[in-house]
C-alpha cells in the first residue's frame, strides 16, 4: 500500500527542484546560442546599430559585449599590422589582447574600394577609418558633416609606393612630356608632385593618365600604354618584369616622410569613448614596437596578414611590413608636433603643405580646415609608453661622401637662386628664407637620400677664384642646413662647379644672372 508523502518530505522535493531548474537554467544561459543571445541583448556593434549575422559568426564565445567591439576600416596594405597583431587578427575574439589587456574587441574591416570604405564610415560601420595625411586635403570637406578628426598615425610608406619608369627614363626630368598614370587624390598623386616638385617640374610639365587606383596604374603600365606609373608593392616588380627594360625610378625608401597612414574618427564617437581609444592606441603602439624588435614577432603578424588578405601571400605580407616604419609612440609625439625638439616632418608640414598644393590645383572646393581643426593629438599624449622600443625613429646613418659622389647622377636636380654679395661665400637671411621656402621640406621630405649641393657662378673673373668661391657658397649652404635645420653632415656633398655648368649665356646680364646659382641634387645612397 502506497504511504502519502510527509508535510517534510515534500518541503525536501520541492527544495532539490528549485535547485535543479535554477542549475540547469544557468547551464542553458552560459552553454548555449540560445542562452547566450538572452543575455547579450541586441549585441549592437556600434552606438545605435546591431550587429550583422556575419559579426556574430566572427566573434569569438566568452565574455565581453559585443557592443564594446570597436570596428576599424583598413585596406591591402602592411602598415597596420600593429594593431592587427597585437588583436591575434582580424576578427573580434576574446585571444585579443585588447581583450585580454582592457576588456574590449576590435574588428578589422578590408574594405580596398574606397568609395565603399567611406560610406562604411559615414553609415557607423565602421568607427576608425584608414587614410594618408597627404591625401586627406582631398576629401575633408565632403567629410566635414561628420567632423573627422586625425586620431594617431600607424606608419611611414617605406618602400610601399613606387614609380615605375620605360626605358630611357632615369631620372625626374626625363619624365617631362611623358605619360604617367597615377591614381587621382590618392597617396600615388602626392608621391608624384612631391617627386616633380624635386625636379623642378609640376603637373603642367606632364601628361598624368588618371586611374582609380594604384593596382589599376599598374595594369596600364603593363600594358606599355604609358611611360610612367605610380603603383604599390609588390606590383613594381611585377611591371618592371613585365616590361623590358623599365626600371623603379624612385620609391618611398628614399623618399621616406611623405606618406604617412593615419587613422580618422568621428569627433563625436572620439569624445565618447576616449578611455577605450587610448587603450587601443597603446596595445596597437605595443604590438608595433614588439613587430619592429623581433623577426619572430614580425613573422607571426604576416601570418595573420597573409591570412586575411586575398591577394597577399604570407611572404607578401613579410614583404609588405619591410615596405613600411611601424610608427612607435615617440614618432606619434613628433608627428603631432609634441615634441619640441624636433625638426623633422610633422603632420601638420605634410597637411598644410597638400593643403597648398592641392587647392592650386582646384581639388578643393572652399576652404580646407586647418591642422588644428581636424587633429586630436590628445590620445597620443595621454599615454604614457616608455623605453627604448617606444622611441622615435633616429635619422639615417650615411657613411662619408667618397669622390665618385659628386659625379654621381642624380635622380632630380632643383636649380634655386641664392645671391652672394660679391666675393662673399656670407649667407645672408633672405637666403636663408629662399632654402628654407624652397628646397628644406624636400630635403626632410627624401630623408633617405643624399643631397648633393652645387655652387656655380658666371665666368666673370679667374676661373679658379671662381671655383673656389662656389664652393665656400656651397659649404655655407650646407653649414646652414646642418646647424639650422640638423641635417646630418655626412648627408650632404659639396660641390664648387665654378663656371664651368652655365644654364644661360654669360655674355648677357640676364644670362650671367641665372648662372650664378645653387643646384640642389637628390642622389641615391
Amino acid at each position: 500500500m502506497a504511504k502519502r508523502l510527509t508535510t517534510f518530505s515534500k518541503l525536501l522535493i520541492t527544495i532539490l527542484l528549485v535547485a535543479l531548474i535554477f542549475l540547469g537554467g544557468r547551464y542553458l544561459l552560459q552553454n548555449t546560442s540560445f542562452g547566450k543571445g538572452l543575455t547579450s541583448g541586441d549585441g549592437g556593434g556600434s552606438e545605435g546599430t546591431t550587429t550583422s549575422r556575419n559579426d556574430d559568426r566572427n566573434s569569438n564565445s566568452g565574455g565581453g559585449s559585443d557592443a564594446d567591439v570597436i570596428k576599424i576600416g583598413v585596406v591591402t596594405w602592411g602598415g597596420y599590422a600593429g594593431g592587427q597583431y597585437f588583436n591575434e587578427g582580424f576578427k573580434a575574439n576574446t585571444n585579443s589582447r585588447f581583450y585580454k589587456d582592457y576588456g574590449f574587441k576590435v574588428e578589422f574591416k578590408v574594405l580596398d574600394d574606397f568609395e565603399a570604405s567611406r560610406q562604411a564610415f559615414k553609415n557607423d560601420e565602421v568607427h576608425l577609418l584608414w587614410q594618408t595625411i597627404d591625401a586627406f586635403p582631398t576629401e575633408v570637406n565632403g567629410l566635414a558633416d561628420f567632423d573627422p578628426v586625425v586620431l594617431f598615425q600607424a606608419d611611414w610608406s617605406r618602400g610601399g609606393d613606387a614609380i615605375v619608369a620605360r626605358r630611357g627614363i632615369t631620372k625626374v626630368s626625363d619624365l617631362k612630356g611623358k605619360k604617367i598614370a597615377v591614381g587621382e587624390f590618392t597617396p600615388s598623386q602626392s608621391f608624384l608632385l612631391w617627386l616633380l616638385k624635386a625636379g623642378g617640374l609640376t603637373d603642367k610639365d606632364v601628361d598624368l593618365v588618371y586611374q582609380a587606383s594604384a593596382i589599376d596604374a599598374a595594369e596600364v603600365f603593363k600594358s606599355q600604354r604609358v611611360d610612367a606609373a605610380v603603383v604599390w608593392s609588390p606590383d613594381d616588380i611585377a611591371c618592371v618584369e613585365a616590361v623590358p627594360g623599365s626600371r623603379i625610378l624612385e620609391s618611398t625608401k628614399s623618399a621616406s616622410h611623405i606618406i604617412a597612414d593615419i587613422f580618422l574618427a568621428k569627433r563625436a564617437y572620439v569624445e565618447k569613448n576616449k578611455i577605450k581609444l587610448g587603450q587601443l592606441y597603446e596595445g596597437w603602439m605595443k604590438g608595433a614596437a614588439e613587430i619592429n624588435s623581433n623577426d619572430a614577432n614580425k613573422r607571426k603578424a604576416a601570418k595573420i596578414l597573409g591570412e586575411n588578405f586575398e591577394v597577399f601571400s604570407e611572404q607578401d605580407a613579410y614583404d609588405a611590413i619591410n615596405n613600411v616604419r611601424l610608427v612607435t609612440h615617440g614618432d606619434n609625439l613628433n608627428f603631432f608636433g609634441l615634441n619640441r625638439d624636433f625638426k623633422g616632418i610633422t603632420g601638420n608640414n605634410l597637411y598644410s603643405e597638400m593643403v597648398e598644393v592641392y587647392s592650386d590645383l582646384g581639388y578643393i572646393e572652399g576652404r580646407a580646415p586647418n591642422w588644428r581643426q581636424i587633429s586630436y593629438s590628445g590620445i597620443v599624449n595621454d599615454a604614457r609608453l616608455t623605453g627604448a622600443q617606444h622611441a622615435a625613429e633616429e635619422d639615417k646613418s650615411f657613411a662619408p661622401a667618397t669622390k665618385a659622389d659628386e659625379s654621381k647622377e642624380a635622380l632630380a636636380s632643383k636649380e634655386v637662386t641664392i645671391n652672394f654679395g660679391t666675393g662673399s661665400a656670407v649667407l645672408g637671411e633672405n637666403a636663408k628664407y629662399i632654402i628654407d621656402r624652397d628646397f628644406v621640406s624636400i630635403a626632410k621630405a627624401f630623408g633617405n637620400s643624399r643631397i648633393r649641393i652645387e655652387g656655380n657662378t658666371d665666368s666673370t673673373g679667374s676661373r679658379d677664384l671662381n671655383v673656389s668661391l662656389s664652393k665656400r657658397r656651397a659649404q655655407a649652404v650646407a653649414d646652414y642646413l646642418m646647424n639650422e635645420h640638423n641635417m646630418a653632415r655626412n648627408r650632404l656633398i659639396v660641390v664648387g662647379n665654378g663656371p664651368d655648368q652655365p644654364v644661360a649665356s654669360n655674355e648677357t646680364d640676364a644670362g650671367r644672372a641665372k648662372n650664378r646659382r645653387t643646384d640642389f641634387e637628390l642622389v641615391s645612397d
